[in-house]
Order: structure tokens, then sequence, then C-alpha cells
């Protein structure tokens, strides 16, 4: 195949193809377009950005839900307490709406001495922090197979 008399094309349309060098075959292929944007969607991951949620939690002992309003989504909460405290729970999105990888990033901007991270039905949380100190910060990505949250950040 000769590619330096192929035409460049400045756009893709549905139901266009690729050439790809099938390793396996040892032989280039034509791959159509949806195949392609299938493949990527499935191995990239999300493209959108997080949905970002806002708390301001006024007195201690309070409960934080991080529950996008589109299941699967990632979320970012920025956790702004009124004052540092001494007890607090981020509960993560419910099981039943995650998908493999989905993310939680969690910004908090003043001290919570003791913090419980609720799994919200995951299987188990592992390696959640258990305080945070003012401009702390975590990130939990969960894992389909397992069934289980995972500090990542």
């Amino acid at each position: 195949m000769a590619f330096d008399a192929l035409n460049e094309t400045d756009s893709v349309l549905t139901g266009d193809g690729f050439v790809l060098w099938k390793q396996g075959a040892s032989k280039y292929r034509l791959v159509a377009s949806d195949v392609v944007l299938a493949w990527a969607q499935s191995n990239l991951g999300s493209l959108s950005k997080p949905e970002t949620l806002y708390a301001a939690p006024s007195a201690s002992g309070f409960t934080v839900a991080t529950s996008p309003t589109t299941d699967g989504d990632d979320t970012h909460l920025i956790l702004t307490p009124t004052a540092g405290y001494a007890a607090g729970t981020i509960t993560l999105p419910i099981s039943t709406s995650l998908v493999d990888k989905q993310e939680v990033l969690v910004n908090c901007t003043q001290q919570v001495t003791a913090l419980t991270v609720n799994g919200n039905g995951a299987s188990a949380v592992t390696g959640e922090p258990t305080s945070l100190a003012a401009d702390d910060f975590f990130r939990m990505q969960y894992d389909a197979l397992t069934s289980t949250w995972y500090r990542i950040g």
C-alpha cells in the first residue's frame, strides 16, 4: 500500500474508515470510524469535565454527598466548612450508579479532625483519609471488578 498516494482530509464523517496496522495479521486493514470511536470511548475513559459540587458545612458531624446529577460522571467536591470541625462524613456516589474508573476529587479549606468516607454500597473503600488538614485534598477512583473505591491521590 502506498501511503504517499493518499489525499488529506480535514474532517471525519460517519462511515469513513481509517487505515490500521493489524498487529496479529501483520497487514494493513480498514476500520470504520464508529469502531475507532467505540474503542476510544472504552479505553480512554470520560473526556468530559467533572461535575463540581459545593458544600459549606456549619457544624461538626456534617455529612456531604458527592453524587453527580448524571450517573457515571466524575465529581469535584469543593468543601468549605465555616470552621475547623472535629468530625465529618463524605458519602461517595451510590454503588448502583458507578462506572469503572469513576473518580471523586475532594478539596477542603478547613481542618476535619475525624473524617469518615462512606462507600455508599461499594464493597470497600481503601486508603481513604481519616482526617483532613486545612487546604487538603484527596482523589478516589472506583474499580468495578472489585466494587471498591481506591485512593489514588
